[in-house]
């Protein structure tokens, strides 16, 4: 099932590449007291936590956005037969082309490619094996990627570091680098022509999220600000990869109050089902997500 939802002139299909409970509170969520959970739990399960298993569910999906005579795919998963230290990404074999395809996504029409930051959940898709070569995925789009967090692994790589962000620079990045396909990004530059760049340091030192403008309606690509809507009701709490704790914090928080104030349909990457929605509250009484269900069930 192709699910899709409508923001001003944009259609946005969501795409996973697989979704379901394979986190424990105490591995994704370091600083969080598990007794912390229950009292969210009759809004959490059954779609962002699961009881039985007392795990997270955590989905991995590509947003696909079609708007005017633009194709956009915004981040790009974890990729087939990429060799990664997570046993959860390490050698996937998905349908994702065949399902970007029915999102209007296949890749020689895409125009255009968004990372919202580097990691390796998050640029897989930027290549495919052929003839045993990594090759762009996308040979028509033009790569936009946080300028920052490209630049540093760029660095890193050049002095020997191989398994910069667990390799998938070099699978994943590289391949594109050398064919002329990435242009950097920074705070405030309007990429596409549709989207305006908003840094959101923390999770990465170059995290950046993107808004969408339309007709008075209004969205952002979340990247991974939250990794769980739990993340909205309790904002200080922190995953174990957020490189600059105290600078994600400050970053949601003005996520969090920008999202509630624009009236804003957030779009993360992890979240469970209906895998995004609304902010909804202030600072000062907290906040609370608001599901937001699909325009389309199906085409």
């Amino acid at each position: 099932m192709i699910y899709s939802r409508n923001v001003g002139r944009a259609k946005i299909y969501n795409v996973l590449e697989y979704s379901g409970p394979t986190h424990a509170a105490d591995f994704v969520f370091p600083e969080l007291d598990v007794k912390e959970i229950a009292p969210h739990l009759s809004w959490l399960a059954p779609h962002h936590y699961n009881r039985r298993l007392e795990r997270f569910i955590v989905a991995m999906q590509l947003w696909v956005m079609h708007i005017d005579d633009k194709v956009i795919v915004i981040d790009l998963g974890v990729g087939n037969h990429k060799k990664r230290a997570s046993e959860r990404m390490n050698n996937l074999n998905t349908l994702t082309p065949l399902w970007l395809a029915a999102a209007g996504a296949d890749p020689k029409s895409v125009t255009h490619v968004i990372v919202t930051h580097f990691h390796p959940d998050h640029v897989g898709w930027g290549t495919r094996m052929d003839n045993g070569q990594w090759v762009p995925m996308f040979p028509n789009a033009r790569h936009l990627m946080p300028k920052v967090d490209f630049e540093q692994a760029h660095a890193a790589y050049l002095k020997g570091d191989k398994g910069v962000i667990s390799g998938s620079f070099e699978d994943s990045v590289l391949p594109l680098y050398e064919a002329g396909l990435i242009d950097l990004i920074s705070d405030g530059d309007i990429v596409a022509g549709c989207l305006e760049a908003e840094a959101m340091p923390g999770h990465t030192p170059g995290s950046i999220h993107f808004r969408l403008q339309s007709e008075g309606k209004e969205a952002i690509f979340a990247g991974d600000v939250m990794h769980s809507p739990l993340q909205i009701a309790m904002p200080h709490i922190n995953t174990w990869i957020d490189a600059h704790a105290e600078q994600a914090r400050t970053s949601r928080a003005l996520f969090l109050k920008r999202a509630a104030e624009r009236n804003a349909l957030i779009m993360p990457v992890h979240f469970g089902w209906p895998h995004c929605g609304y902010v909804r509250g202030d600072s000062v009484k907290g906040y609370r997500f608001e599901p937001a269900e699909p325009d389309a069930r199906g085409e």
